[in-house]
């Protein structure tokens, strides 16, 4: 591969990136097309239901696209679902070359699309750029691959790793930056994910608020076009239906017990019974459930208690840590619980990066035990 084939590569991907919070179910997808070095032609997935982006790619280049280069972030699709197969239409347009950063990890095309494009003629390559576009959609690769989501931890803590007075009042530990970051990563997922302690004491919602997303107007009006759905863990249903967070919109909740199903139908919410041990909610069967409803990438915004559990069943794949420059003292509530008593237990951490949002800092880190 050509230096020129890792910067057009690198421009798919920027406009990839720009579905970062519409594309759901459906995967991020960039492609530019190339004639002569000059781009004739570049797109982006914009929503499920909706043109993929070599589809818009080709209506801008026209007849330009004939013996071009197309530089797609993921294989082109080789199936029929909403929208007609890109492979197909790669073909009809009579490119030349096609360089795809990655396989489809979809069952349905898995190479597939790749075979179709060099049966026609088509000189194909692949792998160019592949872990940045593999870092655009770890949700969509996850689920495909494992049939679990992408779950990421939001967390916010003091210097002293504490994340709520004794009394559980936490609001609020960071400052209106780090809350900014928040929202984005509310909008960019699939499912915003709670449990009934933080629910009941913060009075939460769990909405994007689009005040506070600080993105273009362009990218703001697809952030609230696709709110994630909220689900919240209660096993025992302790938050009531009048709670602000039923106020706010339809909303999943995880029980242990089906006995008032028919009470939250009838509120506009869906129950859903998966019994754990001790009358807990099984947390790995609530991550294949939502998987099975194509949730790509879960934010998990809770308290300790629910937190610590995810941690404990290795469900977490990356940590997203607000730090605050403040201490809350040696009585308020930990990060995690996560009871651990000897050293060789300890759960290790790769820094993925680290840097200032506003008075505090963000941290980002995936597990490595």
């Amino acid at each position: 591969m050509s230096a020129h084939d890792h910067a057009w590569m690198a421009r798919a991907l920027q406009l990839a990136r720009k579905g970062l919070y519409s594309t759901h179910p459906n995967p991020r997808v960039g492609c530019v097309i190339v004639k002569d070095g000059e781009l004739v032609g570049e797109g982006w997935h914009v929503r499920a239901g909706e043109p993929h982006a070599e589809v818009h790619a080709l209506r801008q280049a026209g007849d330009r696209a004939a013996g071009a280069t197309a530089y797609v972030t993921l294989e082109p699709c080789s199936h029929f679902g909403r929208t007609p197969p890109c492979a197909e239409a790669l073909v009809k347009a009579r490119v030349g070359r096609v360089v795809a950063a990655m396989q489809d990890p979809n069952p349905q095309v898995a190479g597939r699309g790749l075979e179709l494009l060099r049966s026609a003629g088509i000189e194909v390559a692949s792998g160019v750029l592949e872990s940045e576009a593999r870092a655009v959609n770890p949700g969509f690769i996850k689920r495909m691959e494992t049939g679990l989501p992408y779950m990421r931890a939001k967390l916010a803590m003091s210097l002293d790793g504490r994340t709520a007075m004794a009394s559980g009042e936490s609001q609020w530990i960071t400052g209106p930056a780090a809350r900014g970051e928040v929202q984005r990563l509310r909008a960019q997922s699939s499912v915003v994910l709670s449990g009934a302690d933080t629910v009941l004491m913060d009075q939460a919602r769990l909405t994007v608020r689009a005040a506070e997303l600080g993105l273009d107007d362009e990218m703001t009006s697809l952030a609230i076009q696709r709110p994630p759905l909220r689900v919240l863990v209660d096993g025992r249903l302790r938050v009531p239906l009048d709670a602000p967070f039923f106020q706010a919109g339809p909303a999943l909740v995880a029980s242990g017990s089906d006995d008032q199903t028919a009470r939250y139908r009838s509120a506009g919410h869906e129950l859903l019974t998966l019994p754990g041990e001790a009358g807990r909610v099984d947390l790995h069967s609530l991550l294949r459930e939502l998987a099975k409803r194509d949730v790509n990438e879960v934010l998990l915004e809770a308290g300790p208690r629910l937190a610590g559990a995810f941690a404990s069943l290795g469900l977490i794949d990356e940590y997203q840590i607000f730090v605050a420059a403040k201490f809350l003292g040696s009585s308020a509530r930990p990060l995690l619980d996560l009871p651990l008593e000897r050293m060789s237990e300890a759960r290790g951490l790769k820094i993925k990066d680290i840097r200032a949002v506003g008075d505090d800092w963000k941290l980002v880190a995936v597990p490595t035990s």
